[in-house]
């Protein structure tokens, strides 16, 4: 019996972008960031994945390339080393695929199920697709009206306190 994990894949970037993936449990980070290039149609690039909790925080990093191991020093571990089956345990685990190392920019994804694999189906595979990905290189050109990112609305919140002298920051 071989495991499937479903995972669905937004962006702050986009707040429409959304893809949904299956995934054999034993497939290594390294194979799934290749799939995740391919369907994204983006170009080899250095990556990393994180652990995240359930506020997004970055936990364990794990590489495209082995770093080595330092002593003494928690290192990212490598990805070709790393299975989804070992770092993913249960529904609602999450995953930070940060494609962008200089530009910390990242997709979010969460497991939303786990199932048994079909028979003759082929993974990983991408079952659901909504609206164009960003552009791997170009962060700017992602914004496109009223489909840009949340992110940016909220923090334009913020930018109402800039040169504000009746705010009182302290």
């Amino acid at each position: 019996m071989s495991m499937v994990f479903r995972f669905r894949m937004l962006s702050d970037e986009n707040d429409n972008f959304v893809r949904d993936y299956e995934v054999m449990y034993d497939t290594t980070l390294l194979d799934f960031h290749h799939f995740i290039l391919d369907s994204l149609e983006y170009e080899p690039c250095m990556a990393s994945f994180y652990t995240a909790d359930d506020r997004w925080e970055k936990q364990r990093e794990f590489t495209s390339m082995d770093m080595g191991v330092e002593a003494g020093a928690e290192s990212p571990e490598a990805m070709e080393k790393t299975t989804l089956g070992q770092i993913i345990h249960k529904k609602r685990d999450r995953l930070i695929y940060l494609f962008d190392l200089f530009g910390d920019r990242a997709y979010f994804l969460e497991l939303t199920g786990v199932f048994e694999a079909q028979p003759g189906a082929e993974y990983p595979r991408e079952i659901f697709a909504q609206a164009d990905a960003p552009d791997q290189y170009d962060p700017s050109k992602n914004a496109a009206g009223d489909e840009g990112s949340i992110f940016s609305e909220v923090m334009a919140d913020f930018n109402d306190f800039d040169g504000d002298d009746n705010y009182d920051d302290e």
